[in-house]
């Protein structure tokens, strides 16, 4: 464990304010905009994020601005009452962050749209999502004490934050070393970010057997590429773009974290390339390419969805039996047995290694009382300020299930009244199982096929259902991680409870709506683009076809699909194969306690990155592991205070650094102005109409689409 107190200090001046004039202006403007953009990055073949250093380094410079331009005489000390101070900053910080997640059931929503043509009005898509992002909000102040108040607590996804937010506002000869370090760092990534995202984009996923291969061979892309999305699994294949490595999170996840991560992945290129080429799931003999979250018919064609569903969209045996079943490409399948492994190794690792912390918690229902102590430096200071009462959240909570419950029969019937509140306690129990892994490793595990699987027996042969029942069972639970966090983040700042509260419910309500405004506005503009299989250079419509692709094989077809002799059969068993998996490490633990190594490991992180190489594009992970070796293990044992001056306040600046510039080019260059300014081709930026990763031409074939590969090249936008 991390001595906090070395890196996070718990200073702290309870006379500052926190909800000022600029908290309010600044907050909603970098809400709205945060909103926006995370809105625009969900339809990116990227998988790019709304960084919140990102938004705390804008913020503090527009504070600082406000302070210094606007009077502080008279009334306007109201307005401007002294300098721009920590706790208002992280306030707007965590305004802004809760604003830039793309809420779920937008995704859905553009779901309906995209692939069943169904359109909700806009009262029901924004009222719909204010439901399930708040009750995650209630959720998350009933588990304060369970997941926020401990020191086990650690949230490391939250030290270069409070590390930047630290040095930004105490003073000190320190402090103004570590700022103007942190400024170079920002400078030159921003400068650099320009280089492999626009003029050199060869250098997005580098690869010298690509390079010697020059894409004569279609299994050394598959393997080996990486630059284009759904391109390659990027084996040795090394990004200089920090926008990618940056997901690898190698300055500031635990070393122990990474090492089951790299464990997972290098068993990944084993397992996701072997069952590719020995046919596994039949994805190679049918001629799937070879990433890809879309359904497929048996000829290797998209597969028609509304061929098989009646008109109140549920399955029509009679037409399937004509149609048939679709089919996924192996890698997608390979991915989805090893998140159902990971879900189920969650839970008996949860039991087996936290047992005693759940105990405590919800021994005589703990976790609801108010006035409970802890052993915390950071919980002691926080006493000095007004507690948020737990009834708070419980309202909260009861009034965005009514809500939620309400917006079901709006539109179109979604859920009955005790489905929702069936998989709200679903999601509640999801939280606490999962949150400690967050909360300890800053690992977040992806549940949602879990609660499909149920879905798919509760209400059988119906995918939209389906759909939101993984909203409400799954998002839930999962917006409760973010919820968390920033609750953490609060008591690190020492923000006053009640302020943090409000800043994290104006930001949800905020994101909801403009995340909606922009879903439109891209939907309508894109839609060719973000319904075809692999998408283009700019837009993708991945994330929406995996959630349409889930609804799809579970909602609809579990039993054709799913059931025992059917050709994916084997995916829902991965729950069990992965519930019986840590007993193994605990029983060696127990056996040989001296050996480390089995309670080092963590087996839902291994499981789940043995399966997450087949999304998007792949040039992040090798670059990660050299940094995050070199960080975690050798700079941290070998030159400590260096690590615990500088290692997370690096992190803050490459991200910050590197977020700022992206915003900038996509819509200075990239199109999301709705002009496109492509950088003049040359070797290291072919042209993408001769030569582009991943290109495909589109046909018509039976009144469908089918997918014809026009080259092979594996190189990061082609070589």
């Amino acid at each position: 464990m991390l001595n906090l107190l070395q890196i996070i200090s718990d200073e702290d001046n309870p006379e500052l304010p926190a909800l000022t004039f600029r908290f309010w202006v600044l907050g909603i403007g970098l809400a709205t905009f945060g909103s926006v953009l995370s809105e625009i990055y969900f339809w990116k073949p990227q998988n790019a994020m709304v960084s919140a250093l990102f938004q705390l380094i804008i913020s503090y410079v527009l504070g600082n601005a406000m302070h210094y331009a606007m009077p502080s005489a008279g009334f306007w000390r109201h307005l401007n009452p002294g300098p721009f101070n920590i706790k208002e900053h992280t306030c707007i910080t965590i305004m802004a962050s809760t604003a830039s997640i793309t809420a779920t059931s937008i995704g859905i929503i553009a779901t309906l749209d995209l692939f069943y043509g169904v359109t909700l009005n806009p009262g029901a898509a924004i009222f719909q999502t204010f439901a399930s992002q708040l009750i995650g909000y209630g959720f998350a102040g009933l588990l304060r004490t369970l997941l926020v108040w401990p020191t086990y607590a650690l949230y490391p996804n939250q030290l270069p934050s409070i590390s930047l937010l630290q040095s930004m506002h105490f003073g000190g000869l320190l402090n103004r070393k570590k700022m103007k370090y942190f400024w170079m760092v920002f400078g030159a990534i921003f400068c650099w970010e320009i280089i492999p995202t626009w003029m050199f984009p060869l250098l997005t996923a580098f690869s010298v057997i690509c390079l010697a291969d020059n894409g004569r061979s279609a299994v050394i892309r598959n393997i080996f590429g990486a630059g284009g999305s759904n391109e390659g699994l990027g084996l040795l294949s090394f990004s200089f773009d920090w926008t990618l490595i940056t997901q690898a999170y190698p300055l500031y996840w635990p070393l122990q974290t990474q090492v089951s991560s790299w464990i997972g992945l290098g068993f990944g290129y084993v397992l996701i390339g072997g069952c590719y080429y020995a046919d596994v799931f039949q994805g190679y003999s049918r001629g799937l390419p070879f990433m890809s979250t879309a359904l497929f018919s048996g000829n290797g064609s998209s597969y028609d969805q509304s061929a098989i569903l009646g008109s109140n969209n549920r399955l029509d045996p009679a037409k399937y039996a004509e149609v048939g079943p679709p089919f996924m490409t192996t890698t997608y399948a390979v991915s989805l047995l090893m998140s159902y492994a990971s879900m189920g190794a969650a839970f008996s690792h949860i039991f087996l290694w936290h047992w005693t912390e759940l105990w405590e918690a919800f021994r005589g229902f703990n976790f609801l009382r108010s006035g409970q102590d802890f052993d915390d430096v950071h919980f002691q200071r926080m006493k000095v300020y007004k507690e948020v009462p737990q009834w708070w959240y419980g309202s909260i909570f009861i009034v965005s299930l009514g809500l939620a419950i309400g917006m079901a029969y709006v539109g179109i019937n979604t859920l009955p009244w005790w489905s929702v509140i069936v998989f709200t306690v679903i999601a509640f129990i999801l939280a606490v199982i999962l949150g400690f892994i967050y909360a300890v490793t800053g690992f977040q595990i992806p549940t949602g096929g879990f609660v499909q699987v149920i879905a798919a027996y509760v209400h059988p042969q119906q995918p939209i259902q389906n759909m939101y029942a993984k909203l409400y069972g799954y998002s839930t639970g999962y917006q409760t991680f973010s919820m968390l966090s920033d609750l953490k983040l609060g008591q690190y700042a020492k923000v006053p409870p009640r302020a943090t509260f409000v800043a994290q419910v104006s930001g949800t309500i905020i994101g909801a709506i403009f995340n909606y405004v922009l879903y439109k506005s891209i939907v309508d503009a894109h839609r060719v683009d973000l319904i075809n299989p692999i998408g283009t250079r700019i837009w993708s419509g991945w994330n929406s076809q995996e959630i349409n692709s889930a609804a799809i094989t579970w909602g609809a077809l579990s039993a054709e699909l799913y059931s025992p002799g059917k050709t994916y059969f084997q995916i829902p068993l991965g729950l069990l194969y992965g519930f019986f998996a840590p007993f193994l490490l605990y029983a060696m633990h127990h056996l040989f306690p001296k050996q480390r190594i089995w309670s080092y490991l963590n087996m839902p992180i291994i499981f789940t990155y043995l399966g997450w190489l087949p999304y998007s594009v792949n040039g992040m992970w090798w670059p990660g592991l050299v940094i995050g070796l070199s960080t975690q293990w050798w700079v941290r044992t070998r030159k400590p205070r260096w690590y615990i001056k500088y290692n997370y306040l690096t992190s803050a600046a490459l991200d910050g650094g590197s977020s700022i510039i992206y915003f900038i080019l996509n819509f200075a260059v990239f199109g999301a102005s709705g002009n496109t300014v492509s950088f003049p081709t040359w070797w290291g930026n072919p042209d993408p109409s001769v030569i582009s990763v991943g290109e495909f031409m589109t046909v018509s074939f039976f009144e469908m689409i089918v997918i014809l590969p026009k080259s092979d090249h594996c190189m990061a936008n082609g070589f």
